[in-house]
């Protein structure tokens, strides 16, 4: 397998304040290889949505880490990030897909961003390893 064009690894406190620095690298990571607007817009939306979930759920009460590994490789020419917590193991693809037809107000409150994020990424993967939860976000651009 060819070596990645880029990989970049970053550990932050799951803090909803570290959002907007994260986003700032994914984004100067995605520009650099003159990834799509659309594609960069799907992206943010996914990893949002997924930092967001592991601030919120993954630790309870106590602050704790979020290692990322965003990577881009050619042929095809994707991107990828990887989140790694050590919170409370959750496989969030175990979750049934909401049930889109039903109106706003007769839907649940919950289980919408993950369907957005496996709809808007090529591929998502979790595995529980090493005390860790893992979940990968692949996306070709």
């Amino acid at each position: 397998m060819a070596e990645p064009l880029l990989v970049k690894n970053i550990e932050v406190d799951a803090v909803l304040q570290n959002l907007t620095g994260l986003m700032l690298d994914v984004d100067g990571v995605l520009e650099q290889f003159e990834c799509s607007m659309k594609a960069q817009t799907e992206i943010g939306v996914s990893i949002d949505e997924i930092f967001t979930n592991i601030c919120s759920y993954a630790y309870g009460d106590t602050i704790g880490k979020v290692w990322l590994e965003l990577q881009v490789n050619d042929n095809p020419r994707q991107f990828s990030v990887r989140f790694e917590d050590e919170g409370v193991p959750y496989n969030p693809l175990n979750k049934e897909d909401p049930d889109i037809t039903l109106s706003v107000e007769e839907r649940p409150i919950g289980g919408l961003g993950i369907y957005m994020v496996k709809q808007m990424m090529d591929d998502v993967k979790y595995e529980h390893r090493d005390g860790r939860n893992v979940l990968s976000l692949f996306k070709n651009i």
